[in-house]
C-alpha cells in the first residue's frame, strides 16, 4: 500500500509547491503556505473504456423550460438571484466580517420558512443562543426554521440525509467545516475544497438549494481556492462601508440569471431593509451649489443607478502629490488626470486629488469617466457643475468621449428623478436613429473632453501646449486644445 505523501499548499490562492517557502510565488502572500497530507490515489485506468459506461449524447436543439423558482419574499435579494431560488442550486455568499452576511441570510431563510417550506440553518461560528438572540432582535423568533450548531461534516451529512422535503440549507460558514478523513486544520484549502464538494454533491442528489457563507481576504476576495467559485452556481458579494448604513449585494456569477446585478439594503436596528429606489437614496444629501460634485448616471446589471461623484483638490505640501480614491479605480483616475492636463490644459500635477463615490457604492464601468472628469474640472476651477445635469461617457486617451451601453435607461432614470439635462457622448451618424430622449430632458452631446472643461471653466482655463523633447514632432491642433464641439 502506498504511503501518504506531503505537499505544501498556499491557503490564499491554493497554489501547490514542492517545499515550504515564506512567500507564495503565485499570489505574493506571506506565511500562507501550509503542509498538507495527501492520501495515495489509485493509478490511472490501464485501458480506455474499461470499467466505465457510455455517455449519452443528445442533439443541441430540444425542448427545455426555465427552471422553476421560489422567491424569498425579499425583492432585492430575488433580483440579484434572477427572480428567486432554483432547486438544487448552490450559492456562495462572501463579505467582510460584520458586514451583515449572517443577518441577511437569516432573514431570507426565515422568510422562506414562513412560506411553508422546510429550511435548515447550520451555524459553525455561533452558538444556538447567539442565533436566537439575533432572530429575536430581527423579529423572526417565531419563524419555523430548523437551527443547529455543528462543524463536523460527517455529522452534518448524516443529518441532512435523514431529512425529508428540505428546500434550503444554509451553512455559515464553509471555513468552519472539517472532514475527519483529512489531517489539515479547518479553513485550509484541502478542508474547504473537500467539505464544499461533499455538500454540493449532497445538494445536487437530494434536490435542495444550498447557501455557503465564505470568508474574504484583506483584499476583498473570497478566501480559499478559486476552484470553490467554479463549483457553485452563483457567487454573491455583500459590500459596504461600516460607516455607512447602505449595503450592496452584488452578483458576480449566476448560472440562472444576469451577472453584475445589485440589491441595495439599509442596515437598521431591525436588520436589513430593502431600498426600492437607490438613486434617490444616494442623492438624498447632495448639495448642488458646491464645486467638485457631479452626478453619474450608471447601470448596475439591469438597474440604472444615479450616484454623486465628489472631487477635492488641495495644494500638495510635498514633492509627491497624493491620489486617494474611494469607490473607483485609482489607475483610471491617474489616466483621466493625465488626459485633463495634456488635452484640456488643466494644471493638476501639483495638487493632491481626493475622489469619493458618495454612499459607499463601488463603480466599475468606464462610463463614469465623464462624470469624474466633470467633478475634477469643477474642483480645479472652483465652479459648480449644473445641479440639474447628469453625466456619463467613456473618455479615451486622446480626449474623445465614446458611447456606452444602455444610454436610454440612464436618461429615463435621470428624468424620473427630476433632472433636466444630461451630458452624454456624441452619437455617430453611422449608428442610425438617435436616442429616445425623455420629455423635459435636454441632451448635450459631448464630442471631446475639452468641450466639457470649457463649459465648466469658461475662459479661465487656457489650452496649454505640452512640452516636447528636443527633435519631437509638434502636436496637431486637436491634440493641443481638443476639437470644437
Amino acid at each position: 500500500m502506498a504511503r501518504p505523501s506531503a505537499r505544501y499548499v498556499c491557503q490564499s490562492c491554493g497554489a501547490v509547491t514542492p517545499k515550504w517557502a515564506g512567500k507564495c510565488e503565485s499570489c505574493n502572500a506571506w506565511n500562507s503556505i501550509v503542509e498538507e497530507t495527501v492520501e495515495a490515489r489509485p493509478g490511472p485506468i490501464a485501458k480506455a473504456g474499461v470499467g466505465g459506461r457510455r455517455v449519452a449524447f443528445v442533439p443541441l436543439k430540444g425542448e427545455s423550460t426555465p427552471p422553476p423558482r421560489v422567491p424569498f419574499g425579499i425583492p432585492e435579494f430575488d433580483r440579484v438571484l434572477g427572480g428567486g431560488l432554483v432547486a438544487a442550486s448552490v450559492i456562495l455568499v462572501g463579505g467582510d466580517p460584520g458586514i451583515g452576511k449572517s443577518t441577511i441570510l437569516l432573514q431570507a431563510a426565515a422568510k422562506l420558512a414562513m412560506g411553508g417550506l422546510r429550511v435548515l440553518y447550520i451555524s459553525g461560528e455561533e452558538a444556538i443562543e447567539q442565533v436566537r438572540l439575533r432572530a429575536l432582535r430581527l423579529g423572526l423568533a417565531d419563524a419555523p426554521l430548523g437551527l443547529a450548531a455543528a462543524t463536523a461534516l460527517r455529522d452534518i451529512v448524516a443529518s441532512l440525509e435523514a431529512e425529508r422535503d428540505v428546500a434550503l440549507v444554509v451553512i455559515d460558514s464553509i471555513q468552519t467545516m472539517w472532514l475527519d478523513t483529512l489531517d489539515s486544520a479547518p479553513g485550509t484549502v484541502a478542508q474547504v475544497r473537500a467539505c464544499a464538494a461533499e455538500l454540493i454533491r449532497l445538494a445536487k442528489s437530494r434536490g435542495f438549494a444550498l447557501v455557503l457563507v465564505g470568508h474574504v481576504t484583506k483584499e476583498g476576495a473570497l478566501a480559499g481556492p478559486r476552484v470553490l467559485e467554479h463549483m457553485v452556481d452563483a457567487v454573491l458579494y455583500f459590500e459596504g462601508e461600516r460607516g455607512h448604513a447602505f449595503r450592496i449585494l452584488r452578483g458576480v456569477k449566476n448560472r440562472f440569471g444576469a451577472t453584475d446585478e445589485i440589491g441595495v439594503f439599509e442596515m437598521t436596528e431591525r436588520g436589513l431593509i430593502e431600498v426600492a429606489n437607490p438613486s434617490a437614496l444616494f442623492l438624498a444629501e447632495r448639495r448642488g451649489n458646491v464645486s467638485g460634485s457631479a452626478v453619474f448616471a450608471g447601470v448596475e446589471g439591469t438597474r440604472p443607478v444615479l450616484v454623486e461623484v465628489q472631487a477635492l483638490l488641495s495644494p500638495s505640501p510635498g514633492g509627491s502629490p497624493r491620489r486617494a480614491v474611494i469607490g473607483w479605480d485609482s489607475g483610471r483616475l491617474s489616466m483621466l488626470l493625465a488626459v485633463l492636463e495634456t488635452r484640456c490644459g488643466l494644471s493638476l500635477a501639483g495638487a493632491d486629488v481626493y475622489l469619493n463615490v458618495a454612499g459607499g457604492l463601488r463603480i466599475t464601468e468606464p462610463a463614469a469617466d465623464l462624470a469624474v472628469a466633470a467633478a475634477l474640472a469643477s474642483a480645479a476651477t472652483d465652479r459648480p457643475t449644473d445641479a440639474a445635469m447628469v453625466f456619463f461617457g467613456e473618455v479615451g486617451l486622446s480626449g474623445e468621449v465614446r458611447m456606452v451601453a444602455q444610454a436610454e435607461a440612464r436618461l429615463k432614470e435621470a428624468a424620473k428623478l427630476g433632472f433636466t439635462a444630461a451630458a452624454l457622448p456624441r452619437r455617430p451618424a453611422s449608428r442610425g436613429k438617435g436616442l429616445a430622449i425623455p420629455d423635459g430632458l435636454a441632451a448635450w452631446e459631448v464630442g471631446h473632453l475639452a468641450d466639457l472643461v470649457t463649459r465648466i471653466a469658461g475662459e479661465t482655463v487656457r489650452r496649454s501646449k505640452p512640452a516636447l523633447p528636443a527633435g519631437a514632432m509638434a502636436p496637431s491642433p486637436m491634440a493641443q486644445g481638443g476639437r470644437a464641439g
